[in-house]
């Protein structure tokens, strides 16, 4: 994957990937999230990506929904703990058009207060959604209680109560506080010269002056291990086990990330899959995700079951835990784990658009984005006394924390 990049004199970054496809995928990528929230402004990084839609100094709600849906093209955003993002695919000669929707939408949305009420209600249905399925509310819930009294233990939704304060006002201050053009990277995957791309921003993005300041983020410490039981009016028990983990820059988040594919990655021969559902019967739904932050990360290992069939899986959970602590991998174990990983990243590699989210927060958290050769020869550099060193340290019995949705009664 050959990159370039180019950065303007107000701190925008711009990296490219050539590729000969007709439809290219680029992004704006903001260094701001709900953890930049202060403590009344609970969900005001979501909403803006939500609002910053809804028209700016030149265009009304429409316009800005029209200008690249009319011509087929896919627009589209989204908000992290860390990052927001806006970003589109289209056929590769709009992209005049895309970048200059682009910079209408990131400098000149003006946020009209009768589209803000309106789009509270939808955020607050998306509030509902979430607290109506509790295989994803408990996820909320868990990193609350992990990063307790920080703004990482915030979920990226808000509250109903919290969206019904922001105003107009609280969008525009958390904008300059947080969009500093230096925290900004433009990512492009398609066909496109780079000269004629680099035109492009320059035209359209060179003449805003900085706004905003880098801020140092509060670091997590403090981590106080929990085991908490919740009665829910569910069908089943959902169960949440984890810690704390690696920052995004650890020397030891991509072994991370091949353990915890092998321990309950998106697989269906996975040690928990295999273990719970396979031989046992015990969960339809499985998993175990690992999220690395700029600072610190989060693992989390879910399932969800009968009543009746709860310790037993429990059980077999920490059981399974236990292996990875105790039982180092043989070479062929070790072998087959590191194959299918490296067949998981090649095939990621086959979607223009993963590549290009991929390079962008990859840019927007350390300036730089690792080659799948580099991931592939840490993958292959990886030994069994490492993954078991990480399994000690992640997974360690007593570090663990839980969170339990347990049934009123059985049904």
């Amino acid at each position: 994957m050959e990159l370039q990049s180019f950065t303007l004199p107000n701190g925008i970054r711009l990296v490219h990937c050539p590729a000969q496809s007709p439809v290219a995928h680029c992004g704006i990528f903001i260094h701001a999230g709900s953890r930049d929230e202060t403590s009344t402004e609970h969900g005001i990084a979501h909403f803006i990506e939500h609002t910053i839609f809804k028209g700016t100094e030149k265009r009304n709600v429409f316009q800005v929904l029209n200008r690249l849906e009319n011509v087929g093209a896919d627009l589209n955003a989204y908000t992290t703990k860390e990052e927001t993002c806006i970003y589109a695919s289209f056929l590769s000669e709009f992209y005049d058009r895309t970048l200059e929707l682009f910079q209408d939408i990131f400098f000149h949305s003006i946020f009209p207060e009768k589209e803000l009420e309106r789009e509270k209600q939808v955020v607050m249905d998306e509030i509902r959604s979430y607290q109506d399925t509790p295989a994803e509310q408990i996820f909320d819930d868990f990193e609350d209680l992990v990063f307790t009294g920080h703004p990482l233990g915030k979920n990226i939704l808000g509250s109903s109560k919290s969206l019904k304060k922001l105003t107009q006002d609280d969008i525009i201050q958390f904008i300059h506080r947080n969009y500093s053009l230096d925290e900004v990277v433009i990512a492009s995957v398609g066909n496109i010269p780079f000269k004629k791309l680099s035109k492009l921003v320059i035209k359209f993005f060179s003449d805003h002056p900085g706004r905003g300041h880098c801020h140092p983020r509060i670091p997590f410490r403090n981590y106080k291990p929990f085991i908490s039981n919740v009665k829910k009016k569910t069908s089943q028990v959902h169960c949440l086990i984890g810690a704390p983990a690696y920052d995004y820059g650890h020397e030891y988040r991509i072994p991370l990330a091949l353990l915890n594919n092998m321990l309950g990655g998106p697989i269906m021969n996975s040690r928990l899959s295999l273990a719970l559902r396979e031989r046992n019967g015990l969960t339809y739904h499985n998993e175990s995700n690992y999220t690395a932050y700029s600072d610190t990360g989060i693992i989390h290992i879910y399932f969800g079951t009968e009543l009746i069939q709860y310790e037993k899986a429990l059980a077999i959970v920490h059981k399974e835990l236990k292996r990875l602590r105790e039982e180092k991998l043989t070479g062929v174990q070790l072998h087959t784990i590191k194959k299918q990983i490296i067949g998981q990243l090649a095939i990621a590699q086959e979607s223009n658009l993963a590549a290009m989210l991929a390079i962008g927060k990859s840019y927007l958290l350390q300036n730089r984005f690792d080659p799948i050769e580099m991931i592939i020869g840490r993958i292959q550099a990886t030994t069994s006394e490492e993954l078991a060193k990480i399994a000690n340290e992640i997974f360690e019995e007593k570090q663990l924390s839980m969170l339990t949705f347990k049934v009123t009664e059985p049904t």
